[in-house]
C-alpha cells in the first residue's frame, strides 16, 4: 500500500492508538503532536495509566518502524504545518490535535481562552494548509456526538432535511453543546462546512461519543496498550468507573444518571477511521458520521462494572454525587449510526466482558491510580 496517512495529534488517547493501527496494516504514517496534552496534565495534576512520553521520544515497535514516523509539530503555526504538509504530500489527514476535555474547558478563563483559541486556530490553519497544495488530501476531523446535545427529536447523521412553508432545504443538524469544548467543536464544523463549500475539499467528520478502553490491538502487531485516563479532567466516565472499582473506590454517578450517551469502544474508533479513510467523499462533499456503537445511561454503566466486579470479587458499589455539569438528566435519545455499520463495522459494545477487562487491567496498575484525582473539581456554574 502507498497511501500516506498525517496524524495531527498523535500524541493523545486517540492518536498514538491511530498512528499505531494505520502503520500496522501497510500505510505510510507521519504522527506529529506538539506534547500540549502533558503539558496541561501537569498543570492540572491529572493522572493516567501508561503515562506517554513526548511524541519524539515514543518507542515504536520494531515491525513497525518503516512505516511510522514520529516528529514534532505545532498545527498553530501555520508555516511548520504548511511546509510538512508539503513535503509529506499525504492522502489522508487525520485531525485530532484539539484540547479534548470538556471540565478543563470549563475550568477557568485560562482554559476556556486556550481551548477556544487553539481549537479552532488549529482547525483554520488545517483548513487553509490543504488549500494551498496541488494535490489535496481527504481531511479527516474528529467532531464529536456531544455537538448535537440532548434534542427532543431523532438526531440524523449530520445532516436535517427541512420544510418550511412549503419549500425544502438540507442543512447541518442543529447543534446545541454543553460545554465550551464542545462549542469548540460545533465552530469546527461550521468552518470545515464553509471551507468545502468555498474551496471545493473533501472531508469527512466523525462525530464520536466517549470513548473507553485502553487495548489497541492483539492481531498485527501484539498486544498493545494506550495510555488510560481516570481522572476528573481527561479520564472519560467508563475509564474512571474502571479505576474506581480496582481501588475500591465507589462508582461516583453525576446527579440522577440517567443522562445517556453514545460510547465507543478504542480499537471501533480506530477502525472506524480505517473505514473513513477507505470511503473519502468527493471534493465539494462533507461526509458525517455519527461514531457510537452503544446509546447507554450512567446508571445502566454504572450497574454493568457492579455486576462485572462480582467476577473479581470486588464489592463494587454507586455514590451519587452533585452533578458539576450543566446538563439535561432526564431526556429523550435517539442518535442515529447506520453509515458506519454499512461500512463494515463490527461493534464492540461495553458488556460484562469489555467491563471485565478494564478493571483487570486497572488491577494491574492499581499502584498507579491516585485517589485524590478521581472526584470532579470543576463546576459548570461559575
Amino acid at each position: 500500500m502507498n497511501h500516506k496517512v498525517l496524524i495531527l495529534g498523535a500524541g493523545g488517547y486517540l492518536g498514538w492508538p491511530a498512528s499505531l493501527y494505520f502503520a500496522s496494516r501497510g500505510y505510510e504514517v507521519l504522527a506529529v503532536d506538539n506534547d500540549s496534552k502533558q503539558f496541561l496534565m501537569q498543570e492540572t495534576g491529572s493522572r493516567s495509566i501508561n503515562e506517554p512520553p513526548s511524541i519524539k521520544d515514543r518507542e515504536i515497535p520494531s515491525s513497525l518502524q518503516s512505516n511510522l514516523t514520529a516528529e514534532y509539530l505545532d498545527c498553530r503555526h501555520f508555516s511548520q504545518l504548511e511546509s510538512c504538509l508539503r513535503k509529506f504530500q499525504p492522502d489522508t489527514v487525520i485531525h485530532l490535535a484539539e484540547q479534548p476535555s470538556a471540565p478543563l474547558s470549563m475550568q477557568n478563563f485560562d482554559k476556556s481562552h486556550y481551548t477556544l483559541i487553539n481549537n479552532l486556530e488549529t482547525t483554520h490553519n488545517i483548513l487553509w494548509a490543504i488549500c494551498g497544495l496541488k494535490k489535496r488530501p481527504h481531511l479527516i476531523k474528529l467532531g464529536t456526538m456531544g455537538e448535537y446535545g440532548t434534542p427532543n427529536i431523532d438526531i440524523e447523521e449530520g445532516w436535517l432535511e427541512i420544510r418550511h412553508n412549503s419549500r425544502s432545504d438540507k442543512f447541518l443538524y442543529p447543534r446545541q453543546a454543553s460545554s465550551l469544548y464542545h462549542t469548540t467543536k460545533i465552530m469546527d464544523t461550521d468552518l470545515i462546512w464553509f471551507f468545502v463549500r468555498t474551496h471545493q475539499l473533501a472531508v469527512t467528520d466523525l462525530m464520536q461519543g466517549p470513548v473507553f478502553g485502553c487495548k489497541i490491538s492483539e492481531d498485527s502487531f501484539g498486544e498493545l496498550f494506550s495510555e488510560l485516563c481516570y481522572d476528573d479532567i481527561f479520564g472519560t466516565v467508563i475509564n474512571r468507573f474502571a479505576a474506581q472499582a480496582a481501588r475500591d473506590l465507589p462508582l461516583t454517578v453525576y446527579g440522577s444518571g440517567n443522562q445517556i450517551r453514545g460510547y465507543i469502544a478504542l480499537q471501533d474508533s480506530l477502525r472506524c477511521m480505517e473505514l473513513a479513510t477507505e470511503n473519502p467523499p468527493q471534493p465539494g462533499d462533507l461526509s458525517i458520521y455519527n461514531q457510537f456503537t452503544s446509546c447507554l445511561s450512567i446508571n445502566e454503566i454504572a450497574d454493568t462494572f457492579v455486576q462485572a466486579g462480582k467476577e473479581v470479587n470486588k464489592s463494587v458499589t454507586i455514590r451519587r454525587v452533585t452533578n458539576p455539569r450543566v446538563e439535561k438528566e432526564e431526556h429523550y435519545y435517539n442518535p442515529q449510526n447506520i453509515k458506519l455499520l454499512n461500512l463494515g463495522l463490527e461493534p464492540h459494545p461495553l458488556d460484562l466482558e469489555a467491563a471485565l477487562e478494564l478493571i483487570q487491567f486497572c488491577l494491574q496498575h492499581r499502584s498507579e491510580i491516585n485517589t485524590d484525582k478521581i472526584l470532579p473539581s470543576v463546576t459548570w456554574k461559575k
